[in-house]
Parts: C-alpha cells; structure tokens; sequence
C-alpha cells in the first residue's frame, strides 16, 4: 500500500513561541468564550488556553487515526467502568512539550498558569486505582503508538464529593460538568440504541428479543496525547438521552410524572459512579450502567470493523477488547447475541470470535468484589442474556467433562461474573506477581486447571509523565540535571542515578527537592484545614480508598499507641510525625465509615494536645482525588501499603510514592513484592503475616484474642478508644468496632500490630540517620524504572492483544 504524504508530517509543532499561542488564546478568548481581556476571568483564560493547547492535540489526533485507518493496524478496546483522568491541562501541555510555552504566554497575560490549572475541575470518573490505572494505560497506549480507543461512561456526578461534619464522611453530588468540558468531541452521530427487560419472541423460527425500556447511547470524545505529541488516542465516553423524549399524550392527561420516565431513565443511567446497591432498585441501575457502557462499546467496535470489512470471522484479527475487571464481563454474552441475532453468525461461531476477541484483568481477590447477579435480577433486565449465559455454562459443560458440578457461571440462583469473565476470554491476568499466583491457586483453581496457560501475570504500572515528570518538578529536574533527557519515556534508564546515590553533593539537591514540596504541601495544609504541620516532620501518608483490607484501622490504632508513648515522655528523641490520610468509603459500608470517624476524632484530639505539639499530627483533608495526590505523593517521606497479605491485588498508589522517592513500609501483598525485589530489603521497611501465615492465623477462632492478649500497646490503646478518650461526647461510639478487633478481626489487625509497631520504630531510626533516609529514598527513585505502565502495556501489546505499534 502506499503511504500518504500526510502521514509522514510531524505531527505537532513542539517549537512553539509564546507569542503564536498568545494569538490563539486571545482568538479563542474573543471568538470561543465570547469575553474582552480586560473583563476575562480565570475560568475565562483557562478555557481559551485549553481551547489552545487542544488544538494542538487535534492535528496528531487526526493524523494518528488516519494512519490507523490507512495501515489497517490492530486496535485495542479498554472497556472500563472508571477512567481517574484528572486535570488535563497541564498534563496536556507536559505530553506536549508546551508547559514553558503556556506559562510565559499567560504570564504576559498577568495570568500565573497554576491558577488556571488549579481552577480545573477534576474529573470524578473513578474511585481509586481501577480507574487511575485505566487513564495511565490510556496515556502510555498513546505514548507507545498502540492504536486504542477506551470506553467508559460520562458521569454527570460520578463519584460523590466528601466532606467531613463531626468527623463523619457525608457524601454531596460533584458537579465537574457543571461548566463546559474543554477536552471533549460531543459526536451525536455516534449514538447507539440500547435495551432493557422486555421479553423474547419468537419470530421466522429465530428468537428475538423486544427491550420493553430503551435509551440512547451518545458518544463524546476526548483526545488522549501521548509524549511528545507523536500520538493521539480516543476516550470515548457514553451520556445516555432518552429515545422519547417527552410524552405530550401523557403529559396533557395529567400523568407528569409518567411523560417524563424515558428522561428519567436516560439521566438516572450516567448519573453516578457506583450507585448504592443495597437495595433491589440500586442493584438493578448498577447492572443496567454496565449493561449501557459495554452495549455501546460493542457496537460501535462492529460498525467500526464493518466499516473497512465485511466478514466477521475476522474481528478477531483486527480487534482485542480488554475488560477492566467484572464490570464488563457482559461483554461476552453481548458480543454473541450481536454477532448471531444481527448478524446471522451460528452460535458456536459466535462464541469461538468473542472468546478471541476478549481478554479479562481480575483486580480483586475480595469474593464481595467479583460480581453476582440474582438470576432474578440478570434476567428481568436482560432476559435474552441470560438466555446466553446458561448457553455459554452448558457448552463449557459440555467441552470439559471433567469440570466439577460446583464450579459454572450459574450456580445457586447466581450468575457469576468472575467465571462469566474468564470463561470468555482467551486471557485471564492478575495484576502483580502475587496476586496471578493467587488467581489460580485460589481464585479459579478449578478453571486454571481445565484452561493451563489462560492466567498471566500483567504487573501494573504508572506513567512517569504525569506522576513524576509533572506532578514533582523538582525531582524531575535534579533527574535530567543528573542523567539527561529522554527518561520519562524510557524510565529503566533511572538506574543511571545510583552511581550518583553515593555522592553528597546529590543527596543534599535530593533533600532539597523533596523539601520544596513538603513546603509546599505544610502550607496548603495550613491554608485549607487550618493546622500547623512542620516541613521537617515525617511525612507519613496513606492514601487510598477506606477499606477494612487496606487497614486504615491498623494506621490509626499505632497512631494513638504512638502518641501514648510520646505524651508518657514528651522531652525524649522523638522523630516529629506527621500522619496523613486520604480516602472515601463507599456510601453503604458502615464499617469504613466508622474507621474515618474514628480517624478525624483520634486527629482533632491529637492535633490539640499540648504535650505532643509538633511531635504527632493527624491530618485527613476531604474528598482525595487525583488533583490531591498529586500534591500528597511528592510530599510523602514515607509510603504506607498495609494491606492484609494476600489481598491487594497489585496496587499502583505504592509505585506513586517509589517513583518519587518514598521507602515503603508494607506487608508482602500485591506489587509491594516486586517493589521489595527490586528496591532492596535495606531500603524497605517490611512486616507482618505473609499470605499463607494469614490463611493458616484464620484457622484459629481466638487469633485476635491471643494477639491482643500478647500485646500491651494494642491492649492499652483499645482500652482508650473504648473508654471515650477520642468521643467524650459520646463514649460508647466505637464499642462495637473494638468488640470487631477483639472478636472479628477478619484482616488480622491485632495480629500484625506489634510487627507494624516495631517496624515503625525502625523507620524512625532510619530518619535519624539522614544520610541513611537519603540513599534509601533516592534509591526508591533510582530502581521504580519498573514500574512504569509503558512497560505493562508494551507486555499486553506482545502476550494478550497480539497488537504491534503504528509509530
């Protein structure tokens, strides 16, 4: 084939003069946003300047997509219930080359581009690692040239917006969309109708099935750069608009509130992230979302392939869908019913293409976690699915004999998501060494037996980009001081650092670097929750979300035993600590909810005791997102990954705070093994059960008892919190969550807490010793090449999607 001319051009212009991009923000300042200079206001210069620098993702963008077109490369389909993207715009102009450029354009503006960027909304689209991990996948498929689109749902509020009333996490709707979105293509010609409930016919001897509830699936589009503008991938994420409208008839009959139920439906479907499913209805909208996002998906990847080809059989040649967890496992049922019911394809051939086309990523260990849908509830919604899904069961029964009678995608009035998922796909992977291990050892040992070879291993990773390259500067520039350019897209090449480890002059710019941004961090927290925090404490952090696995408990509870030991000898050599948490608990778990109260009411207790002053303090600031972690991570002296062994699957948060210079105190659990391979046992603070311990400590009803029993310190600080010394107003507030440590302890708090105390200890003498901290934490930084997601996704390109790069 011959190549275009077009395609050969540079695709961006990375010597761009402030004054060009002066020109085309006042351009976009008038004509765009309709406002004078003198009468604009920060929201009104940070959409010109976003309006500016995404017209210079526009031109890769297009140039990307014709060559793909042009070369009939492969594409790779993320299919994802989150995408975390958070602020674009500096992103944007890091990827491209043009922060300098859009600074000094501003600056001649009387315009300090951090306010424009810290007056972006940050996109609720996730809740955690899920979806953060889903947006640095989508930025290095760019980066590397994988030609990709990723699927998700535009959320009108995604995940709540967290505030703190009396300690208590109480939960407001976000309003990211309440101004215009820079980044986004709206495309109404991309809209796709999309099914529910109804019932089946029969009709010409073919089954069909009749949605008694319908909505439209609309496209809007957001460019994803990749590094230096070489690159531009598509997000596409669907709104849902009602088929009808509004309903006159009904409406002039007085029935209001029945004209507007197809708006309703609409609205209700891409409202929120994760919608309460503690009751039937939220249940029901929880399986409809993902039904809407992987319908929509599916048939806009067919009308896609049928575009430049016509015979099905071959989609697997030129598509790989990968699902992000169970949230679209119904992409295997959806994909058959497409390709038999309008398609005409039979149904084992059906099942042959899907099962080519598709690949699944487990994140969770959790059994809570892998989905399950009441059969009731799977077939009142998609009846013809669950048609298909016991088909799918019977024909997997039917090709492996020897499969045990209890192992099948329905099972006691369920189906199984997790099996469903695996079933389909033609790979499975975990997402850090451990937890693949424990994918088939204990997660589908039955299935990873009958299908050998089918689970991988796909280790996680970040992109370097946004979380070292933007996110902290100064370290950045001491890295390209000290090695050169060309690292943030090659990131092993950090290992040129460690000849420089040894050397005192690197170790004190090092310091310097990591200071600067504790300052920085000491005076947003002065600003913001109105407590003093010393930039020459131990910035200890644990950010991620509140759950009884991750054992935020754990962190509090050795918090208050710490804080005893100092106010019983406040003139001793005591490293001042700064413990900083972030997180949301899910609405409806009560158990999380609790632990932040405790959290806030253990701070404002502590954070007020004159005796401890600036030794301890206790800092939770509300609503943790992306824009916040930004802030958190390059200020973090010490990274807390506690989780219960053998139940973080990988974790990426840990990889964060390695890549920008924190040691880690952790358990043996998810990537922390391989950040614990690859950085040193010196430069890792580890403790507690390993994943076999901990199987083996549950056999024992009284684990929790005889640990408690065995240890002083967690005796004495259970004693205070269950005599009110944190809730004086009300005393009796966390009886039932001590009566849950002693009894209950599930996650086996009690039974790491004296390992977790002693290793706390030993950080304290490492930061003692600075030149000790200082090789620790620069070493962190010299050996995370590894866990860059270029890395992870150049192995999905290579051993699941068969995918080559278009650069």
């Amino acid at each position: 084939m011959e190549r275009n001319a077009l395609l050969d051009k540079p695709v961006t212009d990375l010597s761009l003069t402030p004054n060009v991009l002066k020109a085309d923000i006042l351009r976009h300042l008038t004509f765009t946003i309709g406002k004078d200079a003198a009468n604009a206001s920060v929201y009104d210069w940070r959409m010109a300047l976003s309006f500016a620098i995404r017209d210079r993702i526009v031109e890769p963008w297009f140039a990307s997509t014709r060559r793909t077109w042009a070369e009939d490369h492969k594409r790779v389909y993320y299919l994802s219930m989150e995408f975390l993207i958070g602020r674009i715009l500096e992103d944007a102009t890091i990827n491209l080359g043009l922060q300098d450029v859009a600074a000094a354009a501003m600056a001649e503006f009387g315009q300090d581009i951090q306010d424009l960027i810290e007056d972006e909304p940050d996109a609720a689209l996730g809740n955690g690692g899920l979806g953060r991990l889903a947006a640095c996948f989508m930025e290095s498929m760019a980066t590397l040239g994988c030609p990709a689109y990723g699927y998700g749902i535009r959320y009108e509020h995604g995940l709540f917006r967290q505030r703190f009333e009396g300690g208590r996490q109480v939960e407001t709707p976000e309003d990211w969309l309440k101004q215009t979105h820079p980044w986004e293509f709206a495309r109404p010609e991309a809209a796709y109708t999309i099914g529910f409930k109804g019932q089946i016919e029969t009709r010409a001897g073919a089954e069909v099935w009749v949605p008694s509830e319908t909505v439209i699936a609309e496209a809007h589009d957001t460019p994803v750069v990749g590094w230096q503008g070489k690159w531009a991938n598509t997000l596409r994420l669907w709104s849902a608009k009602p088929t009808t409208q509004f309903d006159l008839e009904r409406f002039n009959r007085g029935d209001y509130t029945a004209a507007a139920e197809p708006e309703t439906l609409a609205r209700t479907l891409a409202r929120v992230l994760y919608p309460d499913d503690t009751t039937y209805q939220g249940k029901e909208l929880r399986l409809k979302q993902e039904f809407f996002l992987t319908s929509a998906a599916l048939q806009d990847i067919i009308r896609r392939f049928l575009t430049s080809h016509s015979d099905l059989k071959l989609l697997p040649k030129h598509v790989a869908i990968q699902m992000n967890d169970t949230h679209p496992a119904i992409a295997g049922p959806e994909l058959i019913r497409l390709l038999t019911d309008d398609h005409g394809i039979g149904f084992d051939e059906a099942l042959t293409i899907a099962r080519a086309c598709l690949g699944y990523t487990n994140h969770t260990l959790l059994p809570e976690a892998l989905e399950r849908w009441a059969t009731f509830t799977f077939g009142n919604v998609l009846p013809r699915h669950m048609q298909i899904v016991e088909r799918i069961d019977s024909w997997h029964r039917r090709a492996y004999p020897n499969r045990p009678h209890y192992v099948g995608i329905v099972k006691h009035q369920e189906v199984r998501m997790g099996e469903l998922a695996f079933i389909m796909s033609h790979k499975v992977n975990g997402v850090s060494a451990l937890h693949s291990d424990l994918v088939k050892k204990s997660l589908f040992p039955e299935l990873h037996r009958l299908h050998p070879g089918r689970i991988i291993n796909q280790t996680n990773g970040v992109t370097p980009r946004r979380w070292l390259k933007m996110a902290n500067r100064p370290l950045a520039g001491l890295i390209t001081d000290t090695i050169g350019s060309g690292w943030e897209a090659d990131l092993d090449r950090l290992r040129e650092l460690e000849p420089h480890v040894e050397d005192a002059g690197f170790r004190k710019v090092f310091d310097a670097a990591k200071r600067e941004n504790k300052v920085e961090l000491a005076n947003w927290v002065k600003a913001e929750l109105g407590v003093s925090v010393s930039p020459d404490a131990l910035f200890d952090v644990q950010i991620k979300r509140i759950h009884e696995y991750k054992r935020q408990l754990l962190n509090i509870l050795e918090t208050i035993a710490h804080w005893h030991k100092v106010r019983s000898d406040p003139k001793g050599n005591w490293v001042p600590r700064v413990r900083i948490f972030g997180g949301k608990a899910a609405p409806g778990y009560a158990v999380a909810k609790e632990i932040i109260r405790l959290i806030n009411d253990v701070g404002q207790v502590i954070n007020n005791d004159p005796q401890t002053g600036d030794l301890l303090k206790v800092i939770y600031p509300a609503n943790y997102n992306v824009s916040m972690a930004e802030r958190l991570i390059p200020a973090s002296d010490l990274s807390e990954q506690i989780s219960t062994a053998g139940k973080e699957a990988s974790g990426t948060g840990n990889m964060k705070f390695m890549m920008n210079g924190a040691p880690t105190i952790g358990t043996l659990d998810g990537a922390n093994v391989e950040i614990l391979h690859e950085v040193g046992a010196d430069n890792f603070f580890l403790f507690g059960l390993t994943a076999d311990e901990v199987a083996l400590r549950r056999e024992d009803p009284d684990h929790s008892k005889k640990a408690i029993e065995a240890s002083q310190p967690l005796q004495d600080v259970l004693q205070m919190i269950a005599e009110g010394r944190f809730s004086p107003d009300e005393p009796d507030r966390y009886h039932g969550l001590v009566h849950r440590v002693w009894h209950h302890d599930y996650f086996l708090v009690a039974a790491d807490f004296d390992a977790y105390h002693a290793a706390q200890g030993e950080v304290d003498r490492a930061y003692r010793d600075r030149d000790r901290w200082l090789k620790m934490a620069a070493l962190n930084t010299a050996r995370s090449g590894f866990f860059s997601s270029d890395r992870t996704i150049r192995s999905y390109m290579s051993e699941i999607w068969s995918v080559k790069s278009a650069l």
